[in-house]
């Protein structure tokens, strides 16, 4: 009887990677899929307008008083803290009709770094896909004018497939006050590549193809303080939905992604920021940070 309950298991997990690993359906970006996210776009903008008159300029501001210190005694030892958020509109949860809302935060700090050598590094698009390989394979400055740019790259995530996604952004450029910046970048077209590397890779029509990606927007916090300067991102993303029959194997995955992206995005920048300076980089291990890892800052 194990051996056949073992049998049964295997031939399971067998036509459950199968249909992993196949190619997803096409799916469509319905409108009342595209308007639903619009809306919670507009309650994370009024969320940040509310954050500003309250005086949280980075998302670990939010956090009590105790934990807002052990936080960013963390960050400048050299962590990471990484959140996963959940806008609501009214205090009630924003229902996305066939598609997902991935919402997550990041804050790192470097240490005897200025903002202007941070926003130097944020602005250099033509080298993105030399400072964020492989999550970016190319990018592109197509325009500038003023604090205003508007910039082309190819993102590439190999996971259970592999997706390589052209992206342009519109991207706004503030500076609220002398020791702070925020930067907010719009995509207005995202286009999944079939086949890429091969000789008939091809865009797929927008908002009609596997729906790895639909909407990325993200926005960018830094502040100069405490002898170095913070920096956060905040990044919102469109998918379609996870079948039901897959979800508990899946779910795992699309949370770790869009973690490991962010994790990746902010070390990247403290890296090319640190290589730019001169400046030493204080990162600590993976497993020293998830051995000091503490679930309610989000770490």
């Amino acid at each position: 009887m194990p051996l056949i309950r073992s049998s049964k298991t295997m031939c399971l997990l067998t036509v459950l990677v199968v249909a992993l690993v196949a190619p997803a359906p096409a799916a469509e970006l319905r409108p009342d899929t595209a308007a639903a996210f619009d809306r919670y776009l507009r309650a994370i903008e009024t969320q940040h307008a509310d954050d500003l008159r309250n005086g949280h300029f980075l998302i670990i501001d939010r956090l009590p008083e105790a934990a807002r210190g052990e936080t960013y005694a963390r960050l400048r030892q050299g962590h990471i803290y990484i959140e996963q958020l959940h806008t609501k509109e009214d205090d009630r949860p924003i229902p996305i009709p066939g598609g997902l809302v991935h919402h997550w935060a990041g804050v790192i700090f470097m240490p005897g770094v200025a903002l202007s050598q941070v926003l130097a590094i944020l602005q250099d698009y033509d080298n993105h896909m030399n400072i964020y390989k492989p999550d970016v394979r190319r990018s592109k400055l197509l325009e500038h004018n003023g604090n205003e740019f508007k910039v082309y790259l190819q993102f590439y995530r190999k996971s259970i497939v592999t997706v390589v996604i052209n992206a342009n952004f519109d991207v706004y450029y503030t500076m609220p006050g002398p020791t702070r910046a925020l930067a907010q970048a719009y995509s207005t077209r995202i286009a999944e590549v079939e086949n890429p590397d091969k000789p008939n890779a091809r865009e797929l029509p927008v908002g009609n193809d596997h729906g790895y990606l639909w909407r990325l927007d993200n926005f960018w916090r830094v502040e100069e303080k405490d002898g170095g300067t913070y920096l956060q991102v905040e990044s919102v993303g469109l998918t379609r939905t996870v079948p039901a029959i897959l979800a508990w194997l899946i779910n795992p995955l699309v949370k770790n992604i869009p973690r490991t992206v962010l994790s990746n995005l902010l070390n990247a920048t403290r890296r090319a920021v640190a290589g730019s300076t001169g400046t030493a980089s204080s990162i600590p291990s993976r497993a020293a940070r998830e051995s000091s890892a503490s679930p309610l800052t989000g770490y």
